[in-house]
């Protein structure tokens, strides 16, 4: 059995498998021409070198039910990849992002080409319209590589109702997410808008980042409906805990290791735990240096710094640090309460409470 150390091994495989699907499901656009060449750029470059968590998870949820290593059982896994491609390259046109891992965002790298190119219209509208069918492709292919991955039928069927909740459900996390920013915090008290933040994080972040992956690798592997609870709880706890640190790094992290601008959130304007907690905390004049400069286009690094003093000085960054370690404490908690059901294997519950440490890091 694979073991920690041995997840840039599986990182590779899934690598391998989606290059694998890209090429093969590619074939059925070779009839259209040479043409749509850019679309499929779009996908494959978003989709090189990922940390390939998703996959990772749901690869453990099935090794945690007694299912063995295959082939089949990675291409499995690495239909989560796919389906994280279509939230990225979706969610990057509705934040107008730049970038992605360090590189132009989808959307950004076709409006280039269109302008490389000399074609007619609007460069930035080519862009984002390429983009949002690259997602649309992810999504086709997600589907297509669960149903052809080669487990048995009969085991796949055991997760498919999951696999179709979580694309379901994360569309409604993402306009959750939009309706949020539209219509804001106003005469919200402190507890109304960390609910809110983190009722985002579980439908648009949480859920299909941990909870979900993994149990559909367990459902497919067998794992009886009795102790699915304690996964469940595993997933959602570091799912969130997952997301903010993700919001820490958005804010703090260093743009070489993150692939994204510097205070990229900030500008993007997201409404989260880390900012509920700042504005409670502020003096009148830090909450106006915040509500005035967040969300701002223009925001620059200057701009950035007067936002980061303000969310350390109100202890805002120590808080969701602590709601960090007790959501993995909680995590922690929930591998132990696997373990005393005795329907999993321990080896891989193993894995499962070191990705705990893996998944909520201080760096990207």
């Amino acid at each position: 059995m694979q073991t920690p150390t041995d997840l840039d091994v599986l990182r590779r495989r899934v690598q391998q498998a989606i290059d694998g699907q890209i090429a093969g499901a590619s074939q059925s656009l070779a009839a259209i021409g040479d043409e749509t060449a850019p679309l499929v750029a779009a996908v494959s470059g978003l989709l090189s070198g990922g940390k390939g968590l998703r996959a990772g998870f749901l690869y453990w949820g099935y090794r945690a039910a007694g299912g063995a290593d295959s082939d089949a059982l990675v291409r499995l896994a690495a239909s989560m990849e796919l389906f994280q491609g279509a939230a990225l390259l979706h969610d990057d046109v509705m934040d107008r992002s730049d970038t992605r891992r360090g590189m132009p965002s989808a959307h950004r790298a076709v409006a280039a080409l269109h302008a490389r190119r000399g074609w007619s219209g609007d460069g930035d509208r080519f862009g984002e319209g390429t983009a949002i069918l690259a997602g649309d492709l992810c999504l086709t292919w997600c589907d297509e590589m669960y149903a052809t991955c080669g487990l048995p039928a009969d085991e796949l069927a055991r997760g498919r109702r999951l696999f179709d909740t979580m694309r379901t459900q994360l569309m409604g996390g993402q306009f959750l997410d939009l309706l949020e920013s539209a219509r804001g915090w106003e005469g919200l008290d402190l507890e109304a808008r960390v609910a809110s933040a983190r009722t985002v994080i579980r439908f648009k972040s949480a859920k299909y980042t941990i909870e979900h992956p993994l149990l559909i690798g367990a459902l497919v592997g067998g794992a009886p409906d009795r102790s699915l609870a304690p996964l469940s709880d595993y997933g959602l706890a570091l799912g969130e805990a997952f997301q903010l640190r993700d919001d820490l790094l958005g804010v703090f992290g260093d743009p070489e290791a993150t692939g994204k601008p510097a205070g990229d959130d900030l500008r993007e304007g997201k409404r989260t735990v880390l900012v509920a907690h700042a504005l409670d905390a502020a003096t009148d004049a830090d909450r106006e240096v915040v509500e005035r400069l967040l969300g701002r286009d223009d925001l620059d690094l200057a701009g950035v710094e007067q936002i980061r003093r303000v969310l350390v000085a109100t202890g805002a960054v120590d808080r969701v640090e602590s709601l960090i370690e007790t959501l993995a404490g909680e995590a922690r908690a929930a591998v132990r309460r696997a373990r005393d059901t005795g329907d999993y294997d321990d080896a891989a519950l193993d894995v499962l409470e070191a990705l705990i440490a893996v998944s909520t890091a201080r760096h990207a």
